[in-house]
């Protein structure tokens, strides 16, 4: 982590995190990314019995194709299932290559499996979980949601994601995506402090600007 901007990284990291405290919920919805870890924490909370039944939501994305090569999806059910998931309890979606996707078209699934959920827990990438509440909560909005992930020490992070550069821009690019997506429609607004969006500021200033769109 470059020192020059590790206490603006920091900044992003820890706003991203929703710090929901969970509780026992209908279903496990686990969103496809490049990020294994999504499945390692769905696992655990399964095995803890956080919920009884999984659905992992995901196609591929430029970001993903490499570490995932037969979608997001089946990788996340491969590694629940070596870890001791049952296969009836898990739905995969695998069709989804943005988040409002993975939550139009698991919900689709769902009600084409005759499965009725009041309530789930949204398993994402760490900095994605604020960006997955305000979209589901806009397109879905009746879903009774807690957000969460696997969160270890950022450094610990990256070092399993093996790509810095990469993290920081695609933290950089869910922030604002976060934002763009709100005043887009996608998502409902969240409010984003000074400090916040000064550091968003600093890192698109820095050049980590591969993962943001141009508008």
């Amino acid at each position: 982590m470059p020192d020059e901007h590790r206490a603006d990284v920091v900044t992003l990291w820890e706003y991203h995190d929703m710090k929901h405290d969970l509780r026992p919920t209908d279903i496990g919805i686990g969103l496809g990314s490049h990020d294994i870890g999504v499945a390692v924490r769905v696992t655990e909370l399964y095995h803890q019995g956080v919920f009884p039944r999984v659905l992992f939501t995901g196609a591929n994305a430029p970001t993903t194709v490499k570490r995932f090569p037969r979608g997001e999806a089946v990788h996340y059910r491969e590694h629940a299932l070596e870890h001791g998931v049952p296969d009836a309890a898990i739905l995969i979606e695998t069709e989804a290559t943005n988040t409002a996707e993975n939550f139009k078209l698991s919900r689709a699934l769902l009600e084409v499996e005759g499965v009725e959920v009041g309530s789930a827990v949204l398993i994402s990438r760490p900095y994605q979980e604020r960006r997955s509440y305000a979209t589901c909560r806009k397109l879905w909005p009746e879903l009774d949601i807690l957000c969460t992930s696997h969160r270890p020490p950022l450094d610990e992070y990256v070092a399993g994601i093996g790509d810095v550069d990469f993290v920081i821009s695609m933290m950089v690019g869910d922030s604002q995506r976060m934002t763009l997506f709100a005043e887009y429609g996608y998502a409902i607004p969240q409010d984003v402090p000074d400090e916040v969006q000064a550091a968003y500021e600093r890192l698109v200033a820095a050049g980590y600007t591969s993962r943001v769109i141009q508008t």
